[in-house]
């Protein structure tokens, strides 16, 4: 599988990525792996017609949590099918419990759930999600030759929908805080420490929303509908994060060098 190019890491390494991701992309889709997968999902989907049919195929379900970056629950089907099967429609319903948004944007996507829409049979759907897929595949596959890319890639496919959804602003930042990819830049961005997360959710809104102010001029995530804006967010994670990388480094070793002085 062809793997993607990151010659340095930080911010050249973001600008290289950007500049090369039409063609570098091109020749991920191309890889054997990924055309199979993302051709048996075309041919296959619109068969399914339950939560269980998906869960029980695990090339289509595969493509499905991959789509939406919750690949790492291929092994929990009952989880997966219960998160389908309830939908999203009822407060109470299992996708709705959790603060990760990307569950319940999974079920929606495939309308399993009493009283909604099924989707799997629809004209474009699997285009849809094979789209997504591919996208999330490759900044996986980016984020094996420098974590801070697949970070940076995501942000740059998801604040945009973010920032022109419909929802309020608190619910926005409340998604944020609840999507790990987005949490990362965030934090990073607005140089806040790793211990932060710890502290009680509406006291994360405010000082989220008072660092966001100051370093973008404003706290409204609406204003990342403008594509130069989430340019100046990835471009502030992708240095804070280089730097807190290289502190790390430094004080590990900085222990290590203290350790064997004491021999």
């Amino acid at each position: 599988m062809f793997q993607p190019v990151i010659p340095i890491a930080g911010l050249g390494g973001w600008r290289f990525l950007q500049q090369t991701y039409d063609n570098q992309f091109a020749a991920f889709t191309q890889s054997a792996q990924i055309q199979r997968d993302s051709d048996y999902f075309r041919e296959n989907i619109a068969n399914v017609t339950t939560a269980e049919d998906l869960v029980k195929d695990r090339r289509l379900l595969t493509v499905a949590l991959g789509a939406f970056g919750l690949e790492g629950d291929i092994d929990n089907r009952f989880f997966i099918q219960k998160i389908l099967s309830e939908g999203t429609t009822n407060d109470d319903a299992l996708a709705n419990r959790f603060a990760d948004t990307r569950y319940a944007e999974l079920s929606q996507a495939f309308g399993f759930g009493p009283g909604e829409f099924l989707k799997t049979g629809v004209d474009l759907f699997a285009e849809a999600i094979v789209d997504r897929f591919e996208a999330a595949s490759f900044e996986i596959a980016a984020g094996n030759a420098n974590e801070s890319m697949r970070f940076a890639l995501y942000a740059q496919r998801e604040m945009g929908p973010l920032a022109n959804d419909q929802m309020s602003n608190d619910a926005k930042w409340f998604t944020i805080m609840g999507e790990p990819p987005l949490r990362k830049i965030f934090e990073s961005a607005l140089n806040l420490p790793a211990s932060f997360g710890q502290i009680d959710l509406d006291q994360q809104l405010v000082v989220f929303k008072e660092r966001a102010e100051r370093e973008f001029g404003s706290s409204d995530i609406g204003q990342f509908s403008d594509p130069e804006l989430v340019q100046e967010l990835i471009d502030k994670f992708v240095v804070r994060d280089q730097i807190q990388q290289f502190n790390s480094s430094v004080s590990a070793q900085s222990i290590a060098l203290t350790l064997l002085r004491g021999f």
